[in-house]
């Protein structure tokens, strides 16, 4: 998560996601790989009335990435797919930026009402440590148990309801 959610005009940002080649870079997230993240947000979901939502994208558009960094795009993302419309605003935005190797946490305000922006940070700098150890999958799975436990932690249920207002069913932006 970026310390100022303002982003710069970048001409290098734009020339990365321009010569970016996902072929090369996107092998590991086969669609077993995919159905095992559905299974985690699924998992992370349980016990408690938030709700995660996981974004996987291999660049930002062409047409934006000069002006736009991933911290903006994921915050557009979390408004077009509605992270912020749950009942009880407790939406978490999961977004991985494969070329610029980022990830950003976006969460609604009733979660963010109790969890500090650095535990969040820390979040994402623990599990962009493991993808650049080429251990994707298993990081992005462990920070959606993480982000699970966090929402566990404030918005427990002793039983769990059904009426998943979000798709647990991870999204991939080609």
């Amino acid at each position: 998560m970026a310390e100022n959610n303002a982003s710069h005009s970048s001409f290098a940002r734009w020339w990365r996601q321009v010569l970016f080649v996902p072929l090369l870079h996107s092998k590991w997230l086969t669609t077993e790989a995919r159905a095992r993240l559905t299974d985690k947000v699924t998992s992370a979901e349980r016990g408690h009335r938030g709700e995660v939502f996981l974004i996987i994208e291999n660049h930002l558009p062409i047409q934006e990435a000069y002006h736009v960094g991933c911290r903006d795009r994921a915050i557009d993302l979390f408004s077009e797919y509605r992270v912020w419309d749950t009942e009880e605003n407790t939406g978490v935005l999961v977004y991985v930026n494969i070329c610029e190797h980022q990830l950003e946490i976006v969460a609604d305000r009733g979660i963010s009402a109790h969890v500090s922006p650095t535990v969040w940070r820390a979040m994402c700098e623990k599990a962009v440590s493991g993808i650049a150890h080429k251990k994707t999958e298993e990081s992005l799975a462990e920070l959606l148990d993480e982000v699970g436990q966090v929402l566990r932690q404030y918005y427990h249920l002793e039983n769990n309801p059904e009426g998943n207002e979000l798709s647990d069913t991870v999204v991939f932006l080609k």
